[in-house]
């Protein structure tokens, strides 16, 4: 039913009265997608809008189920009714005439008037929810050179928490665990290691989509202190796919560095 958590999660009036017995609003909408709670537990939310949102009682969504397919023919659907000449001048992309071309990481991933891809990358969720986000709704913001952590982008405070837990810490931990994770980065997807950032040992900035860099900054363990992890985006990029859009990119592309770590340990640069 839902595609994520901030889908339930806009559903709510975000008072965070804990008349449900969770802490958050927030927390509650994680366990809602999970199909741990029912939308109906909600004590301040509108009969009508449960309704319409509860397909079968007491079951969430469940990753891998139609629900997100159909959220992405949506946006498919969506991709048939835009300029795909003007979509290319605000995604900092080019367009031939049939394709729309973007990069991902530096390399091309296409998309047609009918919504159909082609690249050379793997093409998986991770990559076609955030990329038809990107052509639908990014404004062509210039890039400024202000970095900003996720929580400064609009719209983003209040999922914060969730955003740390999906995307920073599991990132944190590859990096701790695998010392060549950067050397990596640089050569598997384009990173570009720059002058440290914010007095951090380590700065790389990744470009994901043409005008959405993000910078990881990472500190190493030392003199008994734990090692820290951070990533920052171009304050541009509220206005070039937005928060949510960023949440589903970031958190996406963890996964797939969690993935590559455990089963190829970075030498399969061709699975990407």
């Amino acid at each position: 039913m839902f595609a994520n958590a901030m889908e339930v999660f806009k559903l709510l009036d975000k008072s965070n009265c804990r008349k449900c017995n969770e802490s958050t609003c927030l927390a509650f909408a994680s366990k809602v997608f999970l199909g741990q709670r029912d939308l109906s537990d909600c004590p301040r939310l509108d009969p009508e809008v449960t309704a319409r949102y509860t397909d079968t009682p007491g079951k969430g969504f469940k990753p891998g189920e139609s629900d997100y397919e159909r959220e992405l023919e949506a946006m498919q659907d969506r991709v048939k009714e835009i300029d795909l000449a003007d979509a290319a001048r605000r995604t900092g992309s080019r367009f031939d005439g049939t394709w729309l071309t973007l990069r991902i990481f530096g390399k091309p991933f296409s998309v047609n008037q009918e919504g159909h891809f082609t690249s050379d990358l793997h093409i998986n969720p991770w990559i076609t929810g955030p990329v038809l986000t990107y052509v639908l709704e990014s404004k062509g913001a210039p890039i400024t050179g202000q970095w900003v952590p996720f929580r400064e982008l609009a719209g983003a405070r209040e999922l914060n928490g969730l955003y740390v837990k999906r995307t920073e810490e599991p990132l944190k931990k590859i990096a701790d665990i695998h010392p060549d994770l950067f050397e990596d980065l640089g050569v598997i997807f384009n990173g570009k290691e720059i002058e440290e950032q914010y007095q951090a040992d380590i700065s790389m900035v990744l470009y994901p989509l043409p005008l959405v860099p993000m910078m990881i900054c990472y500190w190493k363990p030392d003199d008994g202190m734990d090692s820290d992890l951070h990533l920052f985006y171009d304050k541009s990029a509220s206005d070039n796919g937005g928060s949510d859009m960023v949440f589903r990119l970031t958190a996406g592309i963890v996964q797939m560095f969690e993935k590559l770590a455990k089963t190829h340990g970075w030498s399969a640069a061709a699975s990407v």
